[in-house]
C-alpha cells in the first residue's frame, strides 16, 4: 500500500505542465505501444485510488462533475469504462443523454443536464454533455449560428455556478489524429463487436474535420476558464491515454485516503440438520 501511497502523492506534488512545454511534448512523437502486463499493473493501482477517492468523496460529501468530450472515436467511452469498473455505480454515475425530445427543445439548453448534476457524496460523468451545442450541433447544422453564440456566452457563467456551489468541475477533450480516426473507424466497419459504435451521424461527420476543429478552438477560447478549465489528452494510444486522464483526474480531487477498519470473517452457523433438496432444479450447460 506504501507504494500506492507514494505513486499518487507523486502525481498530488507534480506541478501543472505549462501549455508550451505540454504542446511540445504531444509534439514530439508517439511514446512506444505499453505492454498489456504493464498497463494492466499500472491500472491496478489507479483503481486503487479511484476507490479511495470514492470513500472519501462518500464521507465528506463531495461533488464531482466529469465532462468527457472530443473527437468521434478518441476513446471516451472505453475511458469512462475504464474509470467505472471498479468502484460503486451508486457513487459513481454516468450521464449519455439521447438526442432530445420535443419539449426539451423547447426548454433553455442546459435545463434537460441540470437535474444530473452531483449532490453531495457522488461523482457524475458525462458522456458527452452540454458542450454538445458548442461541437456536433454547431457542425451538423442541428442550432443556428446565434444559438451556439449564445452558449458560449452563458456556458461560463452556469459553471461558475457550480463551482460556487461546491462541485468540481474536470471538463476534458479527447483528441485523436485523422490518421488513427480514419482506422478506427475503418475497424468498426469490418468488425462485428463494434458495428453498433458507428453511426449514421458518425459517416457524416467524418468529413467536416476542420469545421469539428474550429468549433473546438472557438469553445476553447470561449469556456477555458479558472473555474472550468479544459484539459487536453491525446489519445492515439489508448491504453497511455487512459492511464494519463485517470492519473491527471486522482490529482485534481483533494481526497484522503480513509482508515481502513480491520475485518474478520465472523464464523459460519452450524449446518444444525440441513440437507440439500432433491428438487427438479435446472442447471445450465458447462461447456466451459
Amino acid at each position: 500500500m506504501s507504494k500506492k501511497r507514494d505513486k499518487q502523492e507523486q502525481h498530488h506534488a507534480e506541478v501543472q505542465t505549462p501549455p508550451t512545454a505540454a504542446r511540445q511534448e504531444a509534439e514530439a512523437g508517439p511514446a512506444p505501444k505499453m505492454k498489456r502486463k504493464e498497463y494492466e499493473r499500472e491500472m491496478r493501482v489507479l483503481h486503487g485510488e479511484l476507490v479511495a477517492m470514492q470513500e472519501w468523496v462518500k464521507a465528506s460529501g463531495a461533488k464531482i462533475c466529469i465532462v468527457f468530450e472530443g473527437r468521434d472515436t478518441a476513446g471516451k467511452g472505453g475511458t469512462i469504462k475504464r474509470i467505472t469498473e471498479r468502484v460503486s455505480p451508486r457513487v459513481f454515475r454516468v450521464v449519455a443523454l439521447p438526442a432530445p425530445t420535443e419539449r426539451e427543445k423547447s426548454q433553455m439548453y442546459i435545463q434537460r443536464y441540470v437535474p444530473h448534476f452531483p449532490a453531495a457524496g457522488e461523482v457524475v460523468i458525462f458522456d458527452r454533455s452540454w458542450y454538445n451545442r458548442a461541437g456536433v450541433e454547431r457542425v451538423m447544422g442541428f442550432c443556428t449560428p446565434e444559438q451556439t453564440e449564445r452558449f458560449l456566452e452563458l456556458a461560463p457563467g452556469v459553471e461558475k455556478a457550480m463551482a460556487d456551489d461546491g462541485i468540481v468541475l474536470l471538463k476534458y477533450w479527447l483528441e485523436v489524429s485523422a490518421g488513427e480516426q480514419t482506422r478506427r473507424l475503418e475497424s468498426r466497419i469490418h468488425d462485428p463487436r463494434k458495428v453498433w459504435k458507428l453511426s449514421d451521424l458518425d459517416l457524416k461527420s467524418y468529413s467536416r474535420w476542420y469545421d469539428y476543429s474550429r468549433a473546438r478552438d472557438a469553445m476553447f477560447a470561449a469556456t477555458d476558464t479558472a473555474w472550468g478549465p479544459w484539459y487536453i489528452a491525446h489519445t492515439d494510444n489508448k491504453r497511455r491515454g487512459r492511464l494519463n486522464i485517470i492519473s491527471h483526474l486522482l490529482s485534481q480531487v483533494p481526497y484522503k485516503p480513509l482508515a481502513l477498519p480491520d475485518v474478520t470473517l465472523p464464523k459460519r452457523q452450524r449446518a444444525s440438520g440441513y440437507v440439500e433438496p432433491d428438487l427438479p432444479l435446472r442447471y445450465i450447460p458447462a461447456p466451459f
